[in-house]
C-alpha cells in the first residue's frame, strides 16, 4: 500500500452468479493489489430470495469464488472485502459466508486471522417506534411514504448500509470483511475514504467498479478489472487480454441505470458526475478525474422489504396460428373470464407473460402491433394455498385453448399446450418496501462483531 495510490481487484460484479473467470483474476493478483474485494447481492435478482432467506445462486459456486479470493489475498496479506453476502445481505446469508471462510481457512492450513462481519436485518418494532412518534419514512421511485400496514405484510426487512461498517471493521483490524446488505459502492469506497482520499474519487471508484469487467470492452462478464485511486484521478484497467477500458466504455457504466445520468444516489448523499472527464490513459486503462460527491443534510438509510403473495405455479403455451396471434388480447381476456367465472370472489392473481421475437409483452398495456410467427406465452397461478395456486394456472393455461374467436371454423387448434401440467415454482413475494429512514447515527442499524478463522 502506497501513501499516494491504492489498488482495487475486483473480480465480478455480483459473487457467485457464475463463477470468476480464473485467468483475468490471476493477472490482476499479479498486479499486487491492496484489497481484493467483490459485492455478493443486488436487488436485480426480485424480492423472492429475501422472501424466503435462500440464495438464488449455487452453494458450490459461492465457495469457489470466497476461495480463489480468500486464497490469494492471505497470500498477499491484503484485506478481502465482501459487500451484501449470499445475495440478499441477510443475517443467515452473513452467517453462511463467515462459515465458509472458516472452513476454507481450515482447507488450505491458512494461519490465522480476524475476519469482521455485520448484520443488515431490522426489527420490525423499531420502524414500527418510527412511525408511532411521527417520524416520516418515506419512498423512493414514486412509493408512497411508509404505514404500518406495510410493516406487517413485510416477512423481511434489510437496511442498505454504507461505507461506515466497513471503515469501521478496517479500524478493528479485520483481515476479511463479510458485509450485510450494503450499497454496492460501499465496499470499494471505504478504504479509500479511510486511507483519506477525497469522497468525490472514492465514491467514483466505487460506482465504475461495482460491476467488475461490465466497464470494459467488448462485453464479458466475471472478468477482474483493476481501478486505482490517487488524489488527482482514478484509473481503471481491463484485465482480460484482450479487453480495454475505454473512454466510451467506462463512461457508458457509469451512466447506465438511472433516468439522469449524470447523478448517482450513494449512502449519505449524491454522486455528481456531470463534470467528469474520461481520458484513455494507455491502451487498457481509462482515466477520470472531476466527480462530486454532494453529502446529504440528514443521513438517510434504505431500506429494503419482501413479504408473500401466495403459492405459485406456472404453465407454458405456444401460438403459431396468424389468427390467434392477430387476436391474442382476447384470447387471454376470454381465459381471464373463465378462471374468474370458476373461483369467483376468492383471492388468487392470474398473470401472463407473452414473449414474441419482438421482445416481451406483458399485462401492463395492450398489445398493439405482432410481427412474430410464433409466441411463446407464461401463465402464473398464485394464491394461498399451492393447490389453488395449481388449479389456477391450470384454468388460465388450458382456456388459452378453448378461448371462443369469431370466425374460426372446427376445431382449428391454434394454440400449442407444450405442457398438459402446470409446474410448481417458489412463492411469489413483492418488494413491500423501498424507503429512507433517517437516523441520527450512520452505524445506528450496524454492529460490527470480530471472529478469528484460520490454524
Amino acid at each position: 500500500m502506497s501513501n499516494d495510490t491504492l489498488k482495487f481487484l475486483c473480480p465480478t460484479g455480483h459473487l457467485s452468479t457464475i463463477p470468476i473467470k480464473k485467468g483475468s483474476f490471476y493477472l490482476g493478483v499479479k498486479e499486487k493489489p491492496d484489497f481484493i474485494l467483490a459485492d455478493s447481492g443486488s436487488d436485480d435478482i426480485g424480492p423472492v430470495p429475501l422472501g424466503t432467506d435462500t440464495s438464488p445462486n449455487p452453494l458450490e459456486w459461492q465457495k469457489h469464488d470466497l476461495e480463489l479470493m480468500l486464497v490469494e489475498s492471505r497470500k498477499l496479506g491484503v484485506p478481502m472485502i465482501i459487500g451484501s453476502a449470499g445475495d440478499t445481505g441477510s443475517n443467515s446469508r452473513v452467517d453462511m459466508f463467515v462459515n465458509i471462510i472458516k472452513e476454507l481457512a481450515e482447507k488450505h492450513n491458512i494461519p490465522k486471522f480476524k475476519v469482521g462481519y455485520f448484520y443488515s436485518q431490522v426489527d420490525k418494532e423499531y420502524l414500527i417506534n418510527k412511525l408511532n412518534k411521527g417520524q416520516i419514512i418515506e419512498g423512493l421511485d414514486g412509493r408512497p411514504n411508509l404505514t404500518i400496514e406495510d410493516i406487517n405484510k413485510t416477512d423481511h426487512i434489510l437496511a442498505v448500509a454504507g461505507v461506515h461498517p466497513y471503515i469501521k471493521a478496517l479500524e478493528m483490524g479485520a483481515d476479511v470483511i463479510i458485509g450485510g446488505r450494503g450499497s454496492d459502492c460501499a465496499i470499494f469506497a471505504a478504504p479509500a475514504i479511510k486511507a483519506g482520499f477525497s469522497e468525490d474519487l472514492s465514491y467514483y471508484l466505487g460506482k465504475v467498479m461495482e460491476c467488475a469487467s461490465f466497464c470494459a470492452e467488448p462485453y464479458m462478464g466475471k472478468e477482474s478489472i483493476l481501478g486505482t485511486i490517487s488524489k488527482d484521478d482514478v484509473k481503471v484497467k481491463a484485465l482480460h487480454p484482450d479487453a480495454a477500458c475505454t473512454i466510451s466504455s467506462v463512461a457508458g457504466h457509469a451512466m447506465y441505470e438511472r433516468s439522469n445520468p449524470n447523478y448517482e444516489h450513494v449512502a449519505g448523499g449524491m454522486l455528481d458526475m456531470s463534470n467528469c472527464k474520461y481520458e484513455q490513459y494507455d491502451a487498457k486503462t481509462c482515466r477520470i478525474t472531476g466527480p462530486k460527491f454532494i453529502p446529504t443534510e440528514q443521513y438517510k438509510v434504505k431500506l429494503e422489504g419482501s413479504g408473500k403473495i401466495g403459492e405459485r405455479y406456472i404453465g407454458i403455451a405456444g401460438v403459431r396460428d396468424p389468427y390467434t396471434i392477430e387476436h391474442i388480447d382476447d384470447v387471454i381476456q376470454w381465459a381471464r373470464d373463465e378462471t374468474k367465472e370458476r373461483f369467483g370472489n376468492i383471492d388468487y392473481h392470474l398473470y401472463y407473460h407473452v414473449y414474441g421475437k419482438n421482445g416481451v409483452m406483458g399485462d401492463l398495456e395492450p398489445i398493439k402491433e405482432i410481427r412474430s410467427h410464433e409466441l411463446c406465452i407464461v401463465v402464473e397461478g398464485i394464491a394461498s394455498t399451492k393447490e389453488i395456486a395449481q388449479e389456477v394456472a391450470m384454468m388460465g393455461l388450458k382456456q388459452l385453448f378453448y378461448a371462443r374467436l369469431p370466425e374460426v371454423k372446427g376445431t382449428a387448434g391454434s394454440v400449442a399446450l407444450p405442457f398438459d401440467e402446470v409446474l410448481p415454482a417458489p412463492p411469489a413475494y413483492r418488494w413491500t418496501m423501498n424507503h429512507i429512514v433517517p437516523v441520527d447515527d450512520p452505524m445506528e442499524l450496524f454492529t460490527v462483531m470480530m471472529t478469528v478463522a484460520g490454524k
